[in-house]
This record gives C-alpha cells, sequence and structure tokens, in this order.
C-alpha cells in the first residue's frame, strides 16, 4: 500500500473541506484501537496528556472510548476548556461527563501506557517551560508511548526537533502520513507508525514513503538469450592518489548489481583490483569511450585534472550520475552547474547534507531544516533526479514530485556506503533503468540491504560498505524473482 505524505497546509486545506465530518471522533476511535491492541491484557491505568489544541480533543475522545471500554483512564489537562477550539471543546465535554480522572499534575501510579496528545502537527517553535518538563518525564518512560498523529515537539513538515520531543514507541497518524515522521530526527522519535486515513480520500499526495511498487515495471527476469552487452557498460570515474578505494567501491557495486561490463576510469593508476578481477581499469578517456552510463565523483579530488575530466563528462549524452567531489566541483564553478542544468541525458546527484548546502550557497543547518524543499529546489534547479543522503533519504524529480525513503540504520552511517549507493544506481542505468526508478530503487535497496544484514547480526556498529554489495546482489535478485512474470494476468 501506498504511504502517502501531506504537508502541514494540505492537510489543513483538506480538513476544511471535510470539515462537516466527525473527524475527531474517527481520529480518537483509530488511536483508541491502536491503544487497546497495545495495552493487551494489562489492567494499570493508561496516562492521556492532552493540550491545547485539536491534538488534544483526539486525546479527549480516545480517554472517553478507553473508559468506555472499562479501562482505567488518566487524563492530565492544564489547559482552559473555554479557549479550546469548538471540536475540541465538545471533546472535553464528553470526555469530562464520564468518570475519568482528570488531573494537572501526573499522579504516581504504574502505567500500561502513556499517550501524547499535547501538540500536533501546528506546532512551529520549540516545546519550553512545563511541557518541556512533562516530555522530560514521559521520555524516562519505559513502557510503550502512543503519540497521537505526531510525536509532540516533532515539527510534522521537517522531522526538526528544535528542542525535545516525545520519544515514542508508536504514532497514531491521521488523514496521510507527515514527511518529518520518517526523515531527520522523525524516526528517532515516532516509533512504528500507523496511518489511519479516517474516510478522506487523498488524490494527490505531495509525496510518497518509496515502495517496490515504485520500480517493480523494472524487476523483468533476464532473458536466457543474453550476453554481457544485453546489459550496458558502465563507467565509474575517480579514484585520484589515496583515494582509489571510493572508486573500486562503487564499481564493485556496479558489478555485482548486474552491469554488463564495468569500466573503471582511475586517475591514479592501477593496473587490477585484485579482490574484483572483472573490473576493467583504465584511464577516465578510455573508461568513457566504452560506457553506457557514468558515474563520476568517488574519490576523483578537485583537482584541474578532475575538473577537466567532469568538463568532458557532463557533455556526453549518456544518464549520468554526480556524487561527491564531482558535486563539489559544480559548487564552485557555475558555468559548470549551467551546463548540468541544459543537458538533455538523463541526470542524477546524490548529494549528502554538506554537498547540498555547496550546490545551493547556503548551510548544512538551512538543508537540514527542511530536506524535502532543499531536495526539491536541487531537483528544479538543476533538471535532475536527486536523493539527498541522511536519515529518511530525500529523492525528488525536476517534475515536483518527491519521496521519502523509509529503509535503512545507522549502520549506514559509515565511510563508503554513499560510493556503493552511486554503484548501485549506475548498474541499474547501465541495464536501461529509467532514470527516476533506477534512483527510487538503488536507495530502497542500499537501505533495506542495511537492514537485513542487521536482522541477520551484521551490525549495525561495524557494518563496513563492502559488505552492503553482495547483500544487495541477493536482495535484488530475490526481488526480481519475487515479480510474477509479464502478462501472467
Amino acid at each position: 500500500m501506498t504511504i502517502k505524505l501531506l504537508l502541514s497546509a494540505d492537510l489543513r486545506a483538506i480538513e476544511v473541506r471535510h470539515a462537516h465530518l466527525p473527524l475527531m471522533e474517527r481520529a480518537g476511535l483509530a488511536a483508541a484501537n491502536v491503544a487497546l491492541t497495545l495495552l493487551g491484557d494489562r489492567n494499570a491505568p493508561t496516562l492521556v496528556l492532552a493540550g491545547p489544541g485539536n491534538n488534544g480533543g483526539d486525546a479527549f475522545v480516545l480517554a472517553r472510548i478507553l473508559h468506555e471500554c472499562r479501562r482505567r483512564v488518566v487524563v492530565i489537562f492544564r489547559g482552559n476548556p473555554e479557549h479550546l477550539p469548538p471540536d475540541a471543546r465538545t471533546a472535553f465535554a464528553k470526555c469530562r461527563a464520564t468518570s475519568v480522572d482528570f488531573y494537572t499534575e501526573v499522579p504516581t501510579l504504574d502505567y500500561a501506557l502513556i499517550v501524547d496528545g499535547l501538540f500536533g502537527i501546528g506546532i512551529s517553535k520549540p516545546v519550553t517551560g512545563d511541557n518541556a518538563a512533562l516530555i522530560e518525564r514521559i521520555n524516562r518512560y519505559a513502557g510503550p508511548v502512543l503519540a497521537l498523529d505526531i510525536p509532540s515537539g516533532l515539527f510534522a513538515d521537517t522531522g526538526r526537533v528544535p528542542g525535545i520531543a516525545v520519544r515514542a514507541t508508536h504514532t497514531a497518524t491521521f488523514i496521510a502520513a507527515k514527511p518529518g515522521l520518517y526523515t531527520l530526527d522523525g524516526p528517532d522519535h515516532s516509533g512504528t507508525v500507523s496511518v489511519h486515513d479516517l474516510g478522506i480520500p487523498v488524490d494527490m499526495p505531495a509525496g510518497t514513503l518509496i515502495e517496490r511498487s515504485d520500480f517493480s515495471a523494472e524487476l523483468e527476469p533476464r532473458l536466457r538469450n543474453s550476453h554481457k552487452g544485453s546489459h550496458g557498460a558502465l563507467a565509474v570515474i575517480g579514484g585520484a592518489a589515496g583515494m582509489t578505494g571510493a572508486a573500486l567501491l562503487a564499481a564493485r557495486a556496479g558489478l555485482m548489481l548486474g552491469a554488463g561490463r564495468v569500466f573503471v576510469g582511475l586517475l591514479e593508476a592501477l593496473t587490477v583490483d585484485p579482490l574484483q578481477p572483472e573490473l576493467m581499469l583504465r584511464t577516465p578517456d578510455h573508461a568513457l569511450s566504452n560506457a553506457t552510463s557514468i558515474v563520476i565523483g568517488p574519490g576523483l579530488g578537485q583537482s584541474g585534472t578532475a575538473l577537466d575530466i567532469l568538463r568532458r563528462v557532463v557533455s556526453i549524452d549518456y544518464s549520468l550520475l554526480l556524487d561527491a567531489d564531482a558535486l563539489n566541483l559544480v559548487a564552485t564553478h557555475p558555468v559548470l552547474a549551467a551546463t548540468i542544468a541544459r543537458r538533455t541525458a538523463p541526470t542524477l546527484l546524490t548529494p549528502h547534507p554538506a554537498e547540498a548546502a555547496r550546490l545551493l550557497g547556503n548551510t548544512v543547518d538551512t538543508v537540514q531544516a527542511d530536506r524535502v524543499a532543499t531536495t526539491c529546489e536541487l531537483a528544479v534547479r538543476f533538471r535532475a533526479h536527486v536523493a539527498l543522503k541522511g536519515c529518511g533519504t530525500v529523492v525528488a524529480s525536476p517534475d515536483g514530485r518527491w519521496w521519502i525513503n523509509a529503509t535503512g540504520n545507522p549502520g549506514l552511517a559509515s565511510g563508503g556506503t554513499g560510493d556503493v549507493l552511486a554503484g548501485i544506481t549506475g548498474a541499474l542505468l547501465a541495464q536501461g533503468w529509467r532514470a527516476d526508478r533506477a534512483l527510487l530503487a538503488a536507495v530502497h535497496l542500499h537501505g533495506a540491504t542495511a537492514d537485513a544484514l542487521v536482522a541477520n547480526d551484521c551490525g549495525p556498529v561495524g557494518l563496513t560498505a563492502g559488505e552492503l554489495i553482495p547483500a544487495a546482489r541477493r536482495l535484488l535478485n530475490h526481488w526480481i524473482a519475487e515479480c510474477p512474470p509479464r502478462g501472467s494476468g
């Protein structure tokens, strides 16, 4: 199922259009069902924290429903009921009419579950004062914590936590998912996310999570009557003195992920890769003359020679992925940047936040403050398919579409994993994959491979880039085998 992502402004517009529906009742009921599942047969009370807005209204509905299910509920509400929004005020009155216990301070009890309904998607500044102290107390709790719509203190559109935010074990989010649940700080605060559409159709989401269905059209078994020329030729350009490992990692990934031939154009001459002798180590010009797709940047350096090669490469009419030092060179040469934006063949960029900041002439903090907007800006400026790497990698296309990737783990936070991603993407391009699908598949596969390795006790601490490559090959082949044959109906 496609997980749709909506920005706060779009959600507000949907809520206004459907204001005639009992959305708060539906949200509270959906969340109550999640809470009942988490509670199981435990008899200890549930602590419900209700804030001064509609998020608090959802919490009041949940508390009332749990009470109707004969569960003991303790509600903390410090606000003035007269200042609540109309629907939340009604929800408060209905809950208050029951025998649910209301307090302004948290009683010392053994709670089976804490429900966070303090602040919803409208928060735009850090949580401070008594509410910050309350969140600190929640975060010391060892049991399950259910956040309503979004953990309080987490910015819904960006995943930023400028102060403190609830660290939930579960989040029940409503109408559609929010980008901030899946990128930057979001995954560390959201826990397991469930999406409840409340019966509201979302036909035009701003973005979606990457799913295998986004690229399944490319997952076809190979014909038996094929040869190495049937699967393209990838050129990996990079590997200046002291940095040949980056280019070799990308090239090995390209080879193991299916490129028919891989040429490595090294700036520092080597005769053979002893671990992967199938790679053809050549000069950059020779590698380029044989390529059908190109990856440039891993270990490239920023020398005059590197710049000359990059200038030649961007004029070649093949699919081109720029990574690492290729991006840094583009950032400091405006004419080169303009040339890339005029390319007619597919262009792909895979920056990390610091490289993205250089490309846009701003700071890492600015990039991370809104990863979705940054990625979309890069995609439009360079007319390229862009993956902004990091927790919850964001992918954007120049036509305005964007995605967030939910696979991956901290094992990827080590040297060389970005080079592997570049090589995986280049391999798919070499095999004729459409550029947007190749980037989505590579990002998703890269993270899913790390998840599979960690599930088999390989990492996350100490997971290496080289370990990703054979594991990614294995997983891609599984995905291909799982796809039904074309025309099978």
